[in-house]
């Protein structure tokens, strides 16, 4: 069977109404980065950033994963070697049953000490304070997510980077194809040899190396493009 990755960002969470950070009406219109994503901010204010970040979860915590989420994790059941490498911190791949997912960010839901390094999740929310403390030692808790200025995981980028060069079907979805180095994944993929689509209803720095493009939402996209790919990943890499 082929290999399919999914490459995804912000676009496809939009469409369960979680807000974008870019372009109009996105999240940075709003909010001033320095302030809320940014280690320095956080260390100035952390009870400011929490209670920012506990607003985006209270949002994502009503929100539901959409078609494209749900599309996503049905290609993952039907042919089994389908990867989620994702942007979003949000979890609504995992709600939506991908199990192959890699999280560049992070994830809202987890929680990191700063005092002993213990991460796990944290469901509760409202939380019962800004800032949160650790249930293993009472130090200051910070969201686990990649702020500016901080490098991605090692273990998530290297794994993305081999899923990327591995992949028959690499599939970038509602991304803009700004933040780096995660925008460099539809790169490798291509000059590993796999077959690049992209979904997006905007142009974006990941056209021009899209073998395919898809002019439309998230969700239209996947809809259109979904029974191929359950062809093609049946039938092995064209």
């Amino acid at each position: 069977m082929a290999k399919v990755v999914f490459f995804t960002g912000a676009g496809v969470s939009a469409e369960s109404g979680i807000p974008t950070f870019r372009g109009k009406g996105g999240l940075w219109e709003k909010f001033k980065v320095e302030e809320l994503a940014t280690p320095e901010g956080f260390f100035r204010d952390p009870a400011k950033v929490w209670e920012w970040y506990d607003m985006r979860r209270r949002a994502i915590a009503e929100a539901q994963p959409n078609e494209a989420h749900i599309l996503m994790a049905e290609l993952e059941r039907e042919c089994g070697d389908v990867w989620v490498i994702t942007q979003n911190v949000d979890g609504l791949h995992r709600r939506a049953g991908s199990k192959k997912v890699i999280e560049l960010h992070g994830n809202i839901w987890r929680v990191r000490c700063l005092e002993c390094g213990a991460t796990y999740y944290e469901y509760r929310t409202p939380l019962p304070e800004y800032p949160p403390r650790c249930r293993e030692c009472g130090g200051m808790l910070r969201p686990d997510v990649v702020w500016f200025g901080e490098p991605l995981p090692v273990d998530a980028l290297e794994k993305a980077w081999d899923l990327a060069k591995a992949a028959d079907f690499f599939v970038v979805v509602g991304t803009s194809g700004l933040v780096y180095p995660a925008a460099h994944l539809p790169y490798v993929a291509r000059e590993g040899g796999a077959y690049v689509v992209e979904i997006n209803p905007e142009e974006t720095p990941l056209s021009s190396v899209a073998h395919e493009v898809i002019r439309e939402r998230a969700t239209v996209g996947m809809r259109k493009l979904f029974p191929r790919l359950v062809r093609e990943c049946e039938r092995g890499r064209t």
